[in-house]
């Protein structure tokens, strides 16, 4: 086990995945109905952006900083208020610390919600136990992240999300999410279920969003974000996010928020977005597209 998150901790493709994650589960919280929030690769759930690990990498600059020092007009103010919050519920509007998806989400939940949270990181799975400890919402485990998933679904509530975001220390890991995918949707076909990926050479990400949409699952939704040109494979130049049955309000509000975010956290001459239905209602069609066409396209 190599990959710690604490060495990533608010950088640009966190401040990405938790800004549209918390605008899912303010969707969700609409319904009066309970749901359930699942985190198959859960980490410790908060960081300290003043510890070695993280200044070591100081990605925090590049992403939560750079993010809460650039201005907003007052739509984008209220689409990213929810992630805001969560910030300042945790001290991370001064940059010293980072909310994990699982501490975000225990903020957005209400009291008749529910977490299931798993961790394999020996050190990091004691951790984010002894953090959700007193929270009687969550159930947490030191366990493998794929075998929590075929666990967990379908949850008891019929209603909710599951966050897939692995370590990607294996090569086969985009092709593992495939599978996955298939199997949870076979399992749970009417859940929401969100994929996080890199996107490092631009062919692997666009075959990974090919193999998904091969599979023709109905109201599949992919949102990507480019802070760099992406002439380094090895290096982390963007990411995304698969979303099956997402909230109906959430590629409008992709379509406002990700050309800010890839602006304001370029790190190279070259932006670039999309928010793209690889899958639409039915399987065998697809919903518009819009995607930022000047710099890129699918």
């Amino acid at each position: 086990m190599n990959y710690r998150h604490a060495y990533h901790a608010g950088n640009f493709a966190d401040v990405f995945k938790h800004a549209l994650l918390a605008r899912i589960l303010v969707h969700l919280t609409a319904k009066d109905t309970p749901f359930r929030y699942m985190d198959t690769h859960a980490g410790v759930g908060l960081y300290d952006l003043d510890r070695e690990e993280s200044r070591k990498t100081n990605e925090a600059e590049l992403g939560l900083r750079k993010f809460l020092a650039s201005p907003r007009t007052p739509a984008l103010e209220e689409l990213f208020k929810p992630y805001l919050d969560v910030l300042k519920a945790f001290n991370a509007l001064e940059g010293k610390h980072y909310p994990g998806s699982p501490m975000l989400a225990s903020h957005l939940l209400r009291r008749t919600d529910r977490l299931s949270l798993a961790e394999l990181h020996p050190d990091d799975a004691r951790m984010m136990q002894r953090r959700f400890s007193n929270d009687r919402r969550a159930t947490t485990g030191a366990m493998d992240g794929w075998a929590a998933m075929k666990a967990w679904l379908p949850p008891a509530e019929r209603r909710g999300v599951i966050l897939v975001d692995p370590p990607f220390e294996e090569p086969n890991e985009l092709d593992r999410m495939v599978d996955a995918l298939a199997e949870g949707h076979r399992k749970w076909a009417t859940g929401m279920i969100v994929l996080w990926y890199p996107v490092k050479a631009h062919r692997d990400a666009d075959l990974f969003a090919a193999n998904i949409q091969a599979l023709g699952i109905p109201k599949t939704l992919r949102l990507e974000m480019l802070v760099d040109a992406g002439g380094d494979p090895r290096k982390l130049n963007g990411s995304g996010l698969i979303v099956v049955n997402p909230p109906w309000k959430l590629k409008k509000d992709a379509e406002l928020m990700l050309p800010y975010l890839a602006n304001t956290l370029s790190s190279g001459s070259h932006t670039a977005w999309s928010a793209q239905w690889l899958v639409g209602e039915k399987p065998d069609g697809k919903a518009d597209v819009t995607t930022d066409e000047d710099d890129y396209s699918f």
